[in-house]
């Protein structure tokens, strides 16, 4: 016995250290009231848009900021830095002193953008068009509002929203700096919004489905998404029927698409890759989509037709 002692230890000395060892390599890893509605840019004349070009009017929905998930600020599978569902990231932070607005009248929401040296940021590149992009959009989805702010000169921003329904509301400022340590690249920040008013029950998500039809127009969308990978995805347009060709330019494309994660409504920016040839636009237009989160996602696809801007919102499902 006293000669195996010796040999007994050195081999528990060899074995803890192995597993110290492999412990350390682990450890490293990492406008309406419930409707789609799409406003102009603030700078320009806005374009005449069709009362039936929004999403049919919704029950209201509680007031607390907790429904389909939007009491956490992170996704369940994505970084918040890269869903758009925080309020920082990269040193950029949004900033508003506004977590409450009133319902049943047009509202105005503040907000700034502050840079990673803490100041407020004034520099912003364009990006189709616009410096900022803001979107409303409802915990359930049946609420969705695209406008675009205009700035102070101190860097604050005002964006001028129709009617809020009463419920859990996220917002959505999408923007590229255009100096500082991110000067090029594309910032997704959200903060949540409370509107005060009765509570019912959430709407259910309508079911996935490859058509909308909006005034009269139908879109329909083709193409396979399969999460957290680049797909390409086709849309047609049609009237009545017969394929449209006269879609105008909008936001310097033909048509912009914009989808949220069902439940905590992660941000997804799909681009469009289809050429711009003057108010010629159809049937068929191309965007590059990558959708970072299996499961469903509303998207909203904004047109113009004959100086009118049409909203349609259909569900499409990521594998």
């Amino acid at each position: 016995m006293r000669t195996l002692r010796p040999a007994l230890l050195a081999a528990t000395a060899a074995t803890c250290a192995l597993l110290l060892g492999l412990t350390a390599c682990g450890g490293g890893s990492s406008a309406t009231t419930g409707q789609a509605h799409g406003h102009a840019p603030a700078s320009s004349p806005e374009p005449r848009t069709s009362p039936t070009a929004s999403m049919p009017s919704k029950p209201s929905m509680p007031s607390t900021p907790s429904m389909n998930g939007m009491d956490g600020m992170d996704g369940m599978d994505a970084p918040a830095s890269a869903n758009g569902l925080s309020a920082d990231r990269d040193g950029y932070r949004l900033v508003s002193p506004d977590a409450r607005l009133p319902s049943g009248a047009p509202a105005t929401y503040r907000f700034s953008v502050t840079a990673p040296d803490g100041r407020p940021l004034t520099a912003f590149a364009l990006d189709q068009t616009q410096r900022m992009h803001f979107y409303a959009v409802r915990s359930d989805l049946t609420g969705f509002q695209h406008v675009h702010p205009g700035m102070a000169k101190d860097g604050t921003w005002t964006a001028r929203l129709a009617a809020l329904a009463p419920g859990a509301w996220r917002f959505f400022a999408s923007f590229t700096p255009d100096a500082g340590p991110g000067k090029g690249t594309d910032v997704v920040l959200s903060r949540t919004v409370t509107v005060p008013g009765a509570a019912s029950s959430p709407v259910p998500l309508p079911a996935p489905k490859t058509s909308a039809t909006v005034d009269g127009y139908t879109v329909t969308v083709k193409g396979d998404i399969m999460a957290g990978m680049a797909h390409p995805l086709a849309v047609t347009v049609t009237r009545n029927g017969p394929p449209v060709t006269d879609l105008q330019p909008y936001l310097g494309t033909y048509a912009h698409l914009t989808a949220f994660h069902a439940g905590d409504l992660a941000f997804a920016h799909l681009h469009p890759t289809t050429a711009v040839n003057g108010d010629h636009g159809g049937p068929e237009l191309a965007f590059h989509a990558e959708l970072p989160t299996a499961g469903d996602w509303r998207l909203f696809l904004q047109f113009r037709t004959q100086n009118t801007l049409h909203t349609a919102a259909l569900t499409l499902r990521a594998g």
